[in-house]
Formats: structure tokens, sequence, C-alpha cells
């Protein structure tokens, strides 16, 4: 039975499970609830129909019995009255009517198992009828903190990861600037250098050309 099929799927349904896969936890809990009250609504229907065709069996049955049990007696009439074919014709009526009542009483059993499972599924998806009702406020919340934790943890991690990268930026604009100031001292002291030894080039000039004079004035003296 199709309906029976969904109420067992219903009950199998791991509640946890279910929340923790949801993109939307409140809204599927809650149609959860409402398909759990549905199939409810629809089992306690079936579960009337179903007594109700059983009691309309047990009805057919008795009345067949009583059929049979009558054409029995008629039977039995017509023999003590030696009308051997009209005996012969009840007892055709009287076997026909306790075939048909064994056939209601066939009927009637398997519409006992039937109620019984129905009334099984009707018990079992009220009991997870009840256990959605009283975890839904509980597991929701639960996942609000879980989510509300699992974001705060991902700020943390964005903080810490936003902090090491100021940190490493510092460090390289640190090198950076040592790096330039390293660069202008020895460009300072390349030109102080320079600067050096063009003085010393120019002493030797001046003293070449001071010793060029005396010698031009030793000679015309």
């Amino acid at each position: 039975m199709a309906l029976l099929e969904r109420v067992r799927t219903l009950v199998r349904a791991n509640l946890n499970d279910l929340i923790d896969k949801a993109e939307n936890p409140e809204k599927m809990i809650k149609q959860l609830i409402i398909d759990m009250e549905n199939q409810l609504l629809q089992v306690k229907t079936q579960v009337a129909i179903s007594i109700a065709d059983e009691h309309m069996l047990e009805k057919k049955q008795r009345e067949h019995e009583d059929k049979s049990a009558g054409w029995m007696h008629k039977a039995e009439l017509a023999v003590d009255k030696k009308q051997d074919d009209l005996a012969r014709a009840a007892l055709e009526r009287h076997q026909s009517y306790t075939q048909m009542a064994e056939s209601f009483r066939e009927q009637i059993a398997d519409q006992k198992v039937q109620v019984e499972n129905l009334k099984s599924a009707l018990n079992k998806l009220d009991q997870k009828l009840a256990e959605a009702r009283s975890k839904a406020d509980l597991l929701i919340a639960q996942h609000r903190r879980s989510r509300t934790s699992n974001k705060a943890s991902d700020a943390r991690v964005a903080m810490s990861e936003e902090s090491k990268s100021a940190a490493f930026d510092r460090m390289k604009q640190k090198i950076y600037r040592d790096q330039a100031v390293s660069e202008a001292k020895a460009e300072m002291f390349s030109d102080n250098l320079d600067d050096r030894f063009r003085q010393l080039e120019k002493g030797d000039e001046i003293e070449k050309l001071l010793t060029e004079v005396k010698s031009r004035r030793h000679l015309h003296g």
C-alpha cells in the first residue's frame, strides 16, 4: 500500500541529518511536520475505513452462515418428507452459502492484518510527529548556534589571515626602506670618494704647473 510506504519513509527519517543537510532548516522541519500531520490524518481515515470494512465482512459472513444453516434445515425437512430432489437442491444452496461464508472468513483474516498494520503505522507516525514537534525548536536552535559559531570561526580566520598579511606588508616595507637607505649611503660614499680623487688629481695638476712655472723662471733668471 502506497500510504504505508509513505508513512514508513517519514518514520525512518533522521531529523538531525535532514536539518544538517537542509539549506533552510526551519522551513524544512516545518514542512516535515505538515507532511506528517497530513499523512497521520490519511492513516486515521484509512484505519476507520478498514475497521468498517472488517465489520461489514463479518456481517456478511454471519449472514451466509445463517443462510447455510437455514438451507441445511430445509434439506433435513425434505429428507423427512422423503423429497430427495428437494433435499439435494437445498443441500446445493447450503454448500454454496457455506463456501461464501468461508471466503468471507478468509477476507476477514486478511482485513484484520491490514487493520493491525495501519494501527501500527499510525502509532509510529504519531510518535515520530511528537518527536518532531518536541525537537523542532531545539534542533533549529542548535543549527543556528552551529551556523553562528562557524561564521565566527570564519571571521577569526579571516582576521588572522588579514593580520598576517598586514604584518608581512609592514616587514616588506621595512626591508624596502632599509635597502633604499643602504643604497643612498653607498651612493653618498661613492660621491665623496670621487670628490677626494678629483681633489688629488687637481692637486697634482697644480704641483705640475708650479714646477713648470719655477722651471721657466729659473731659465729667465
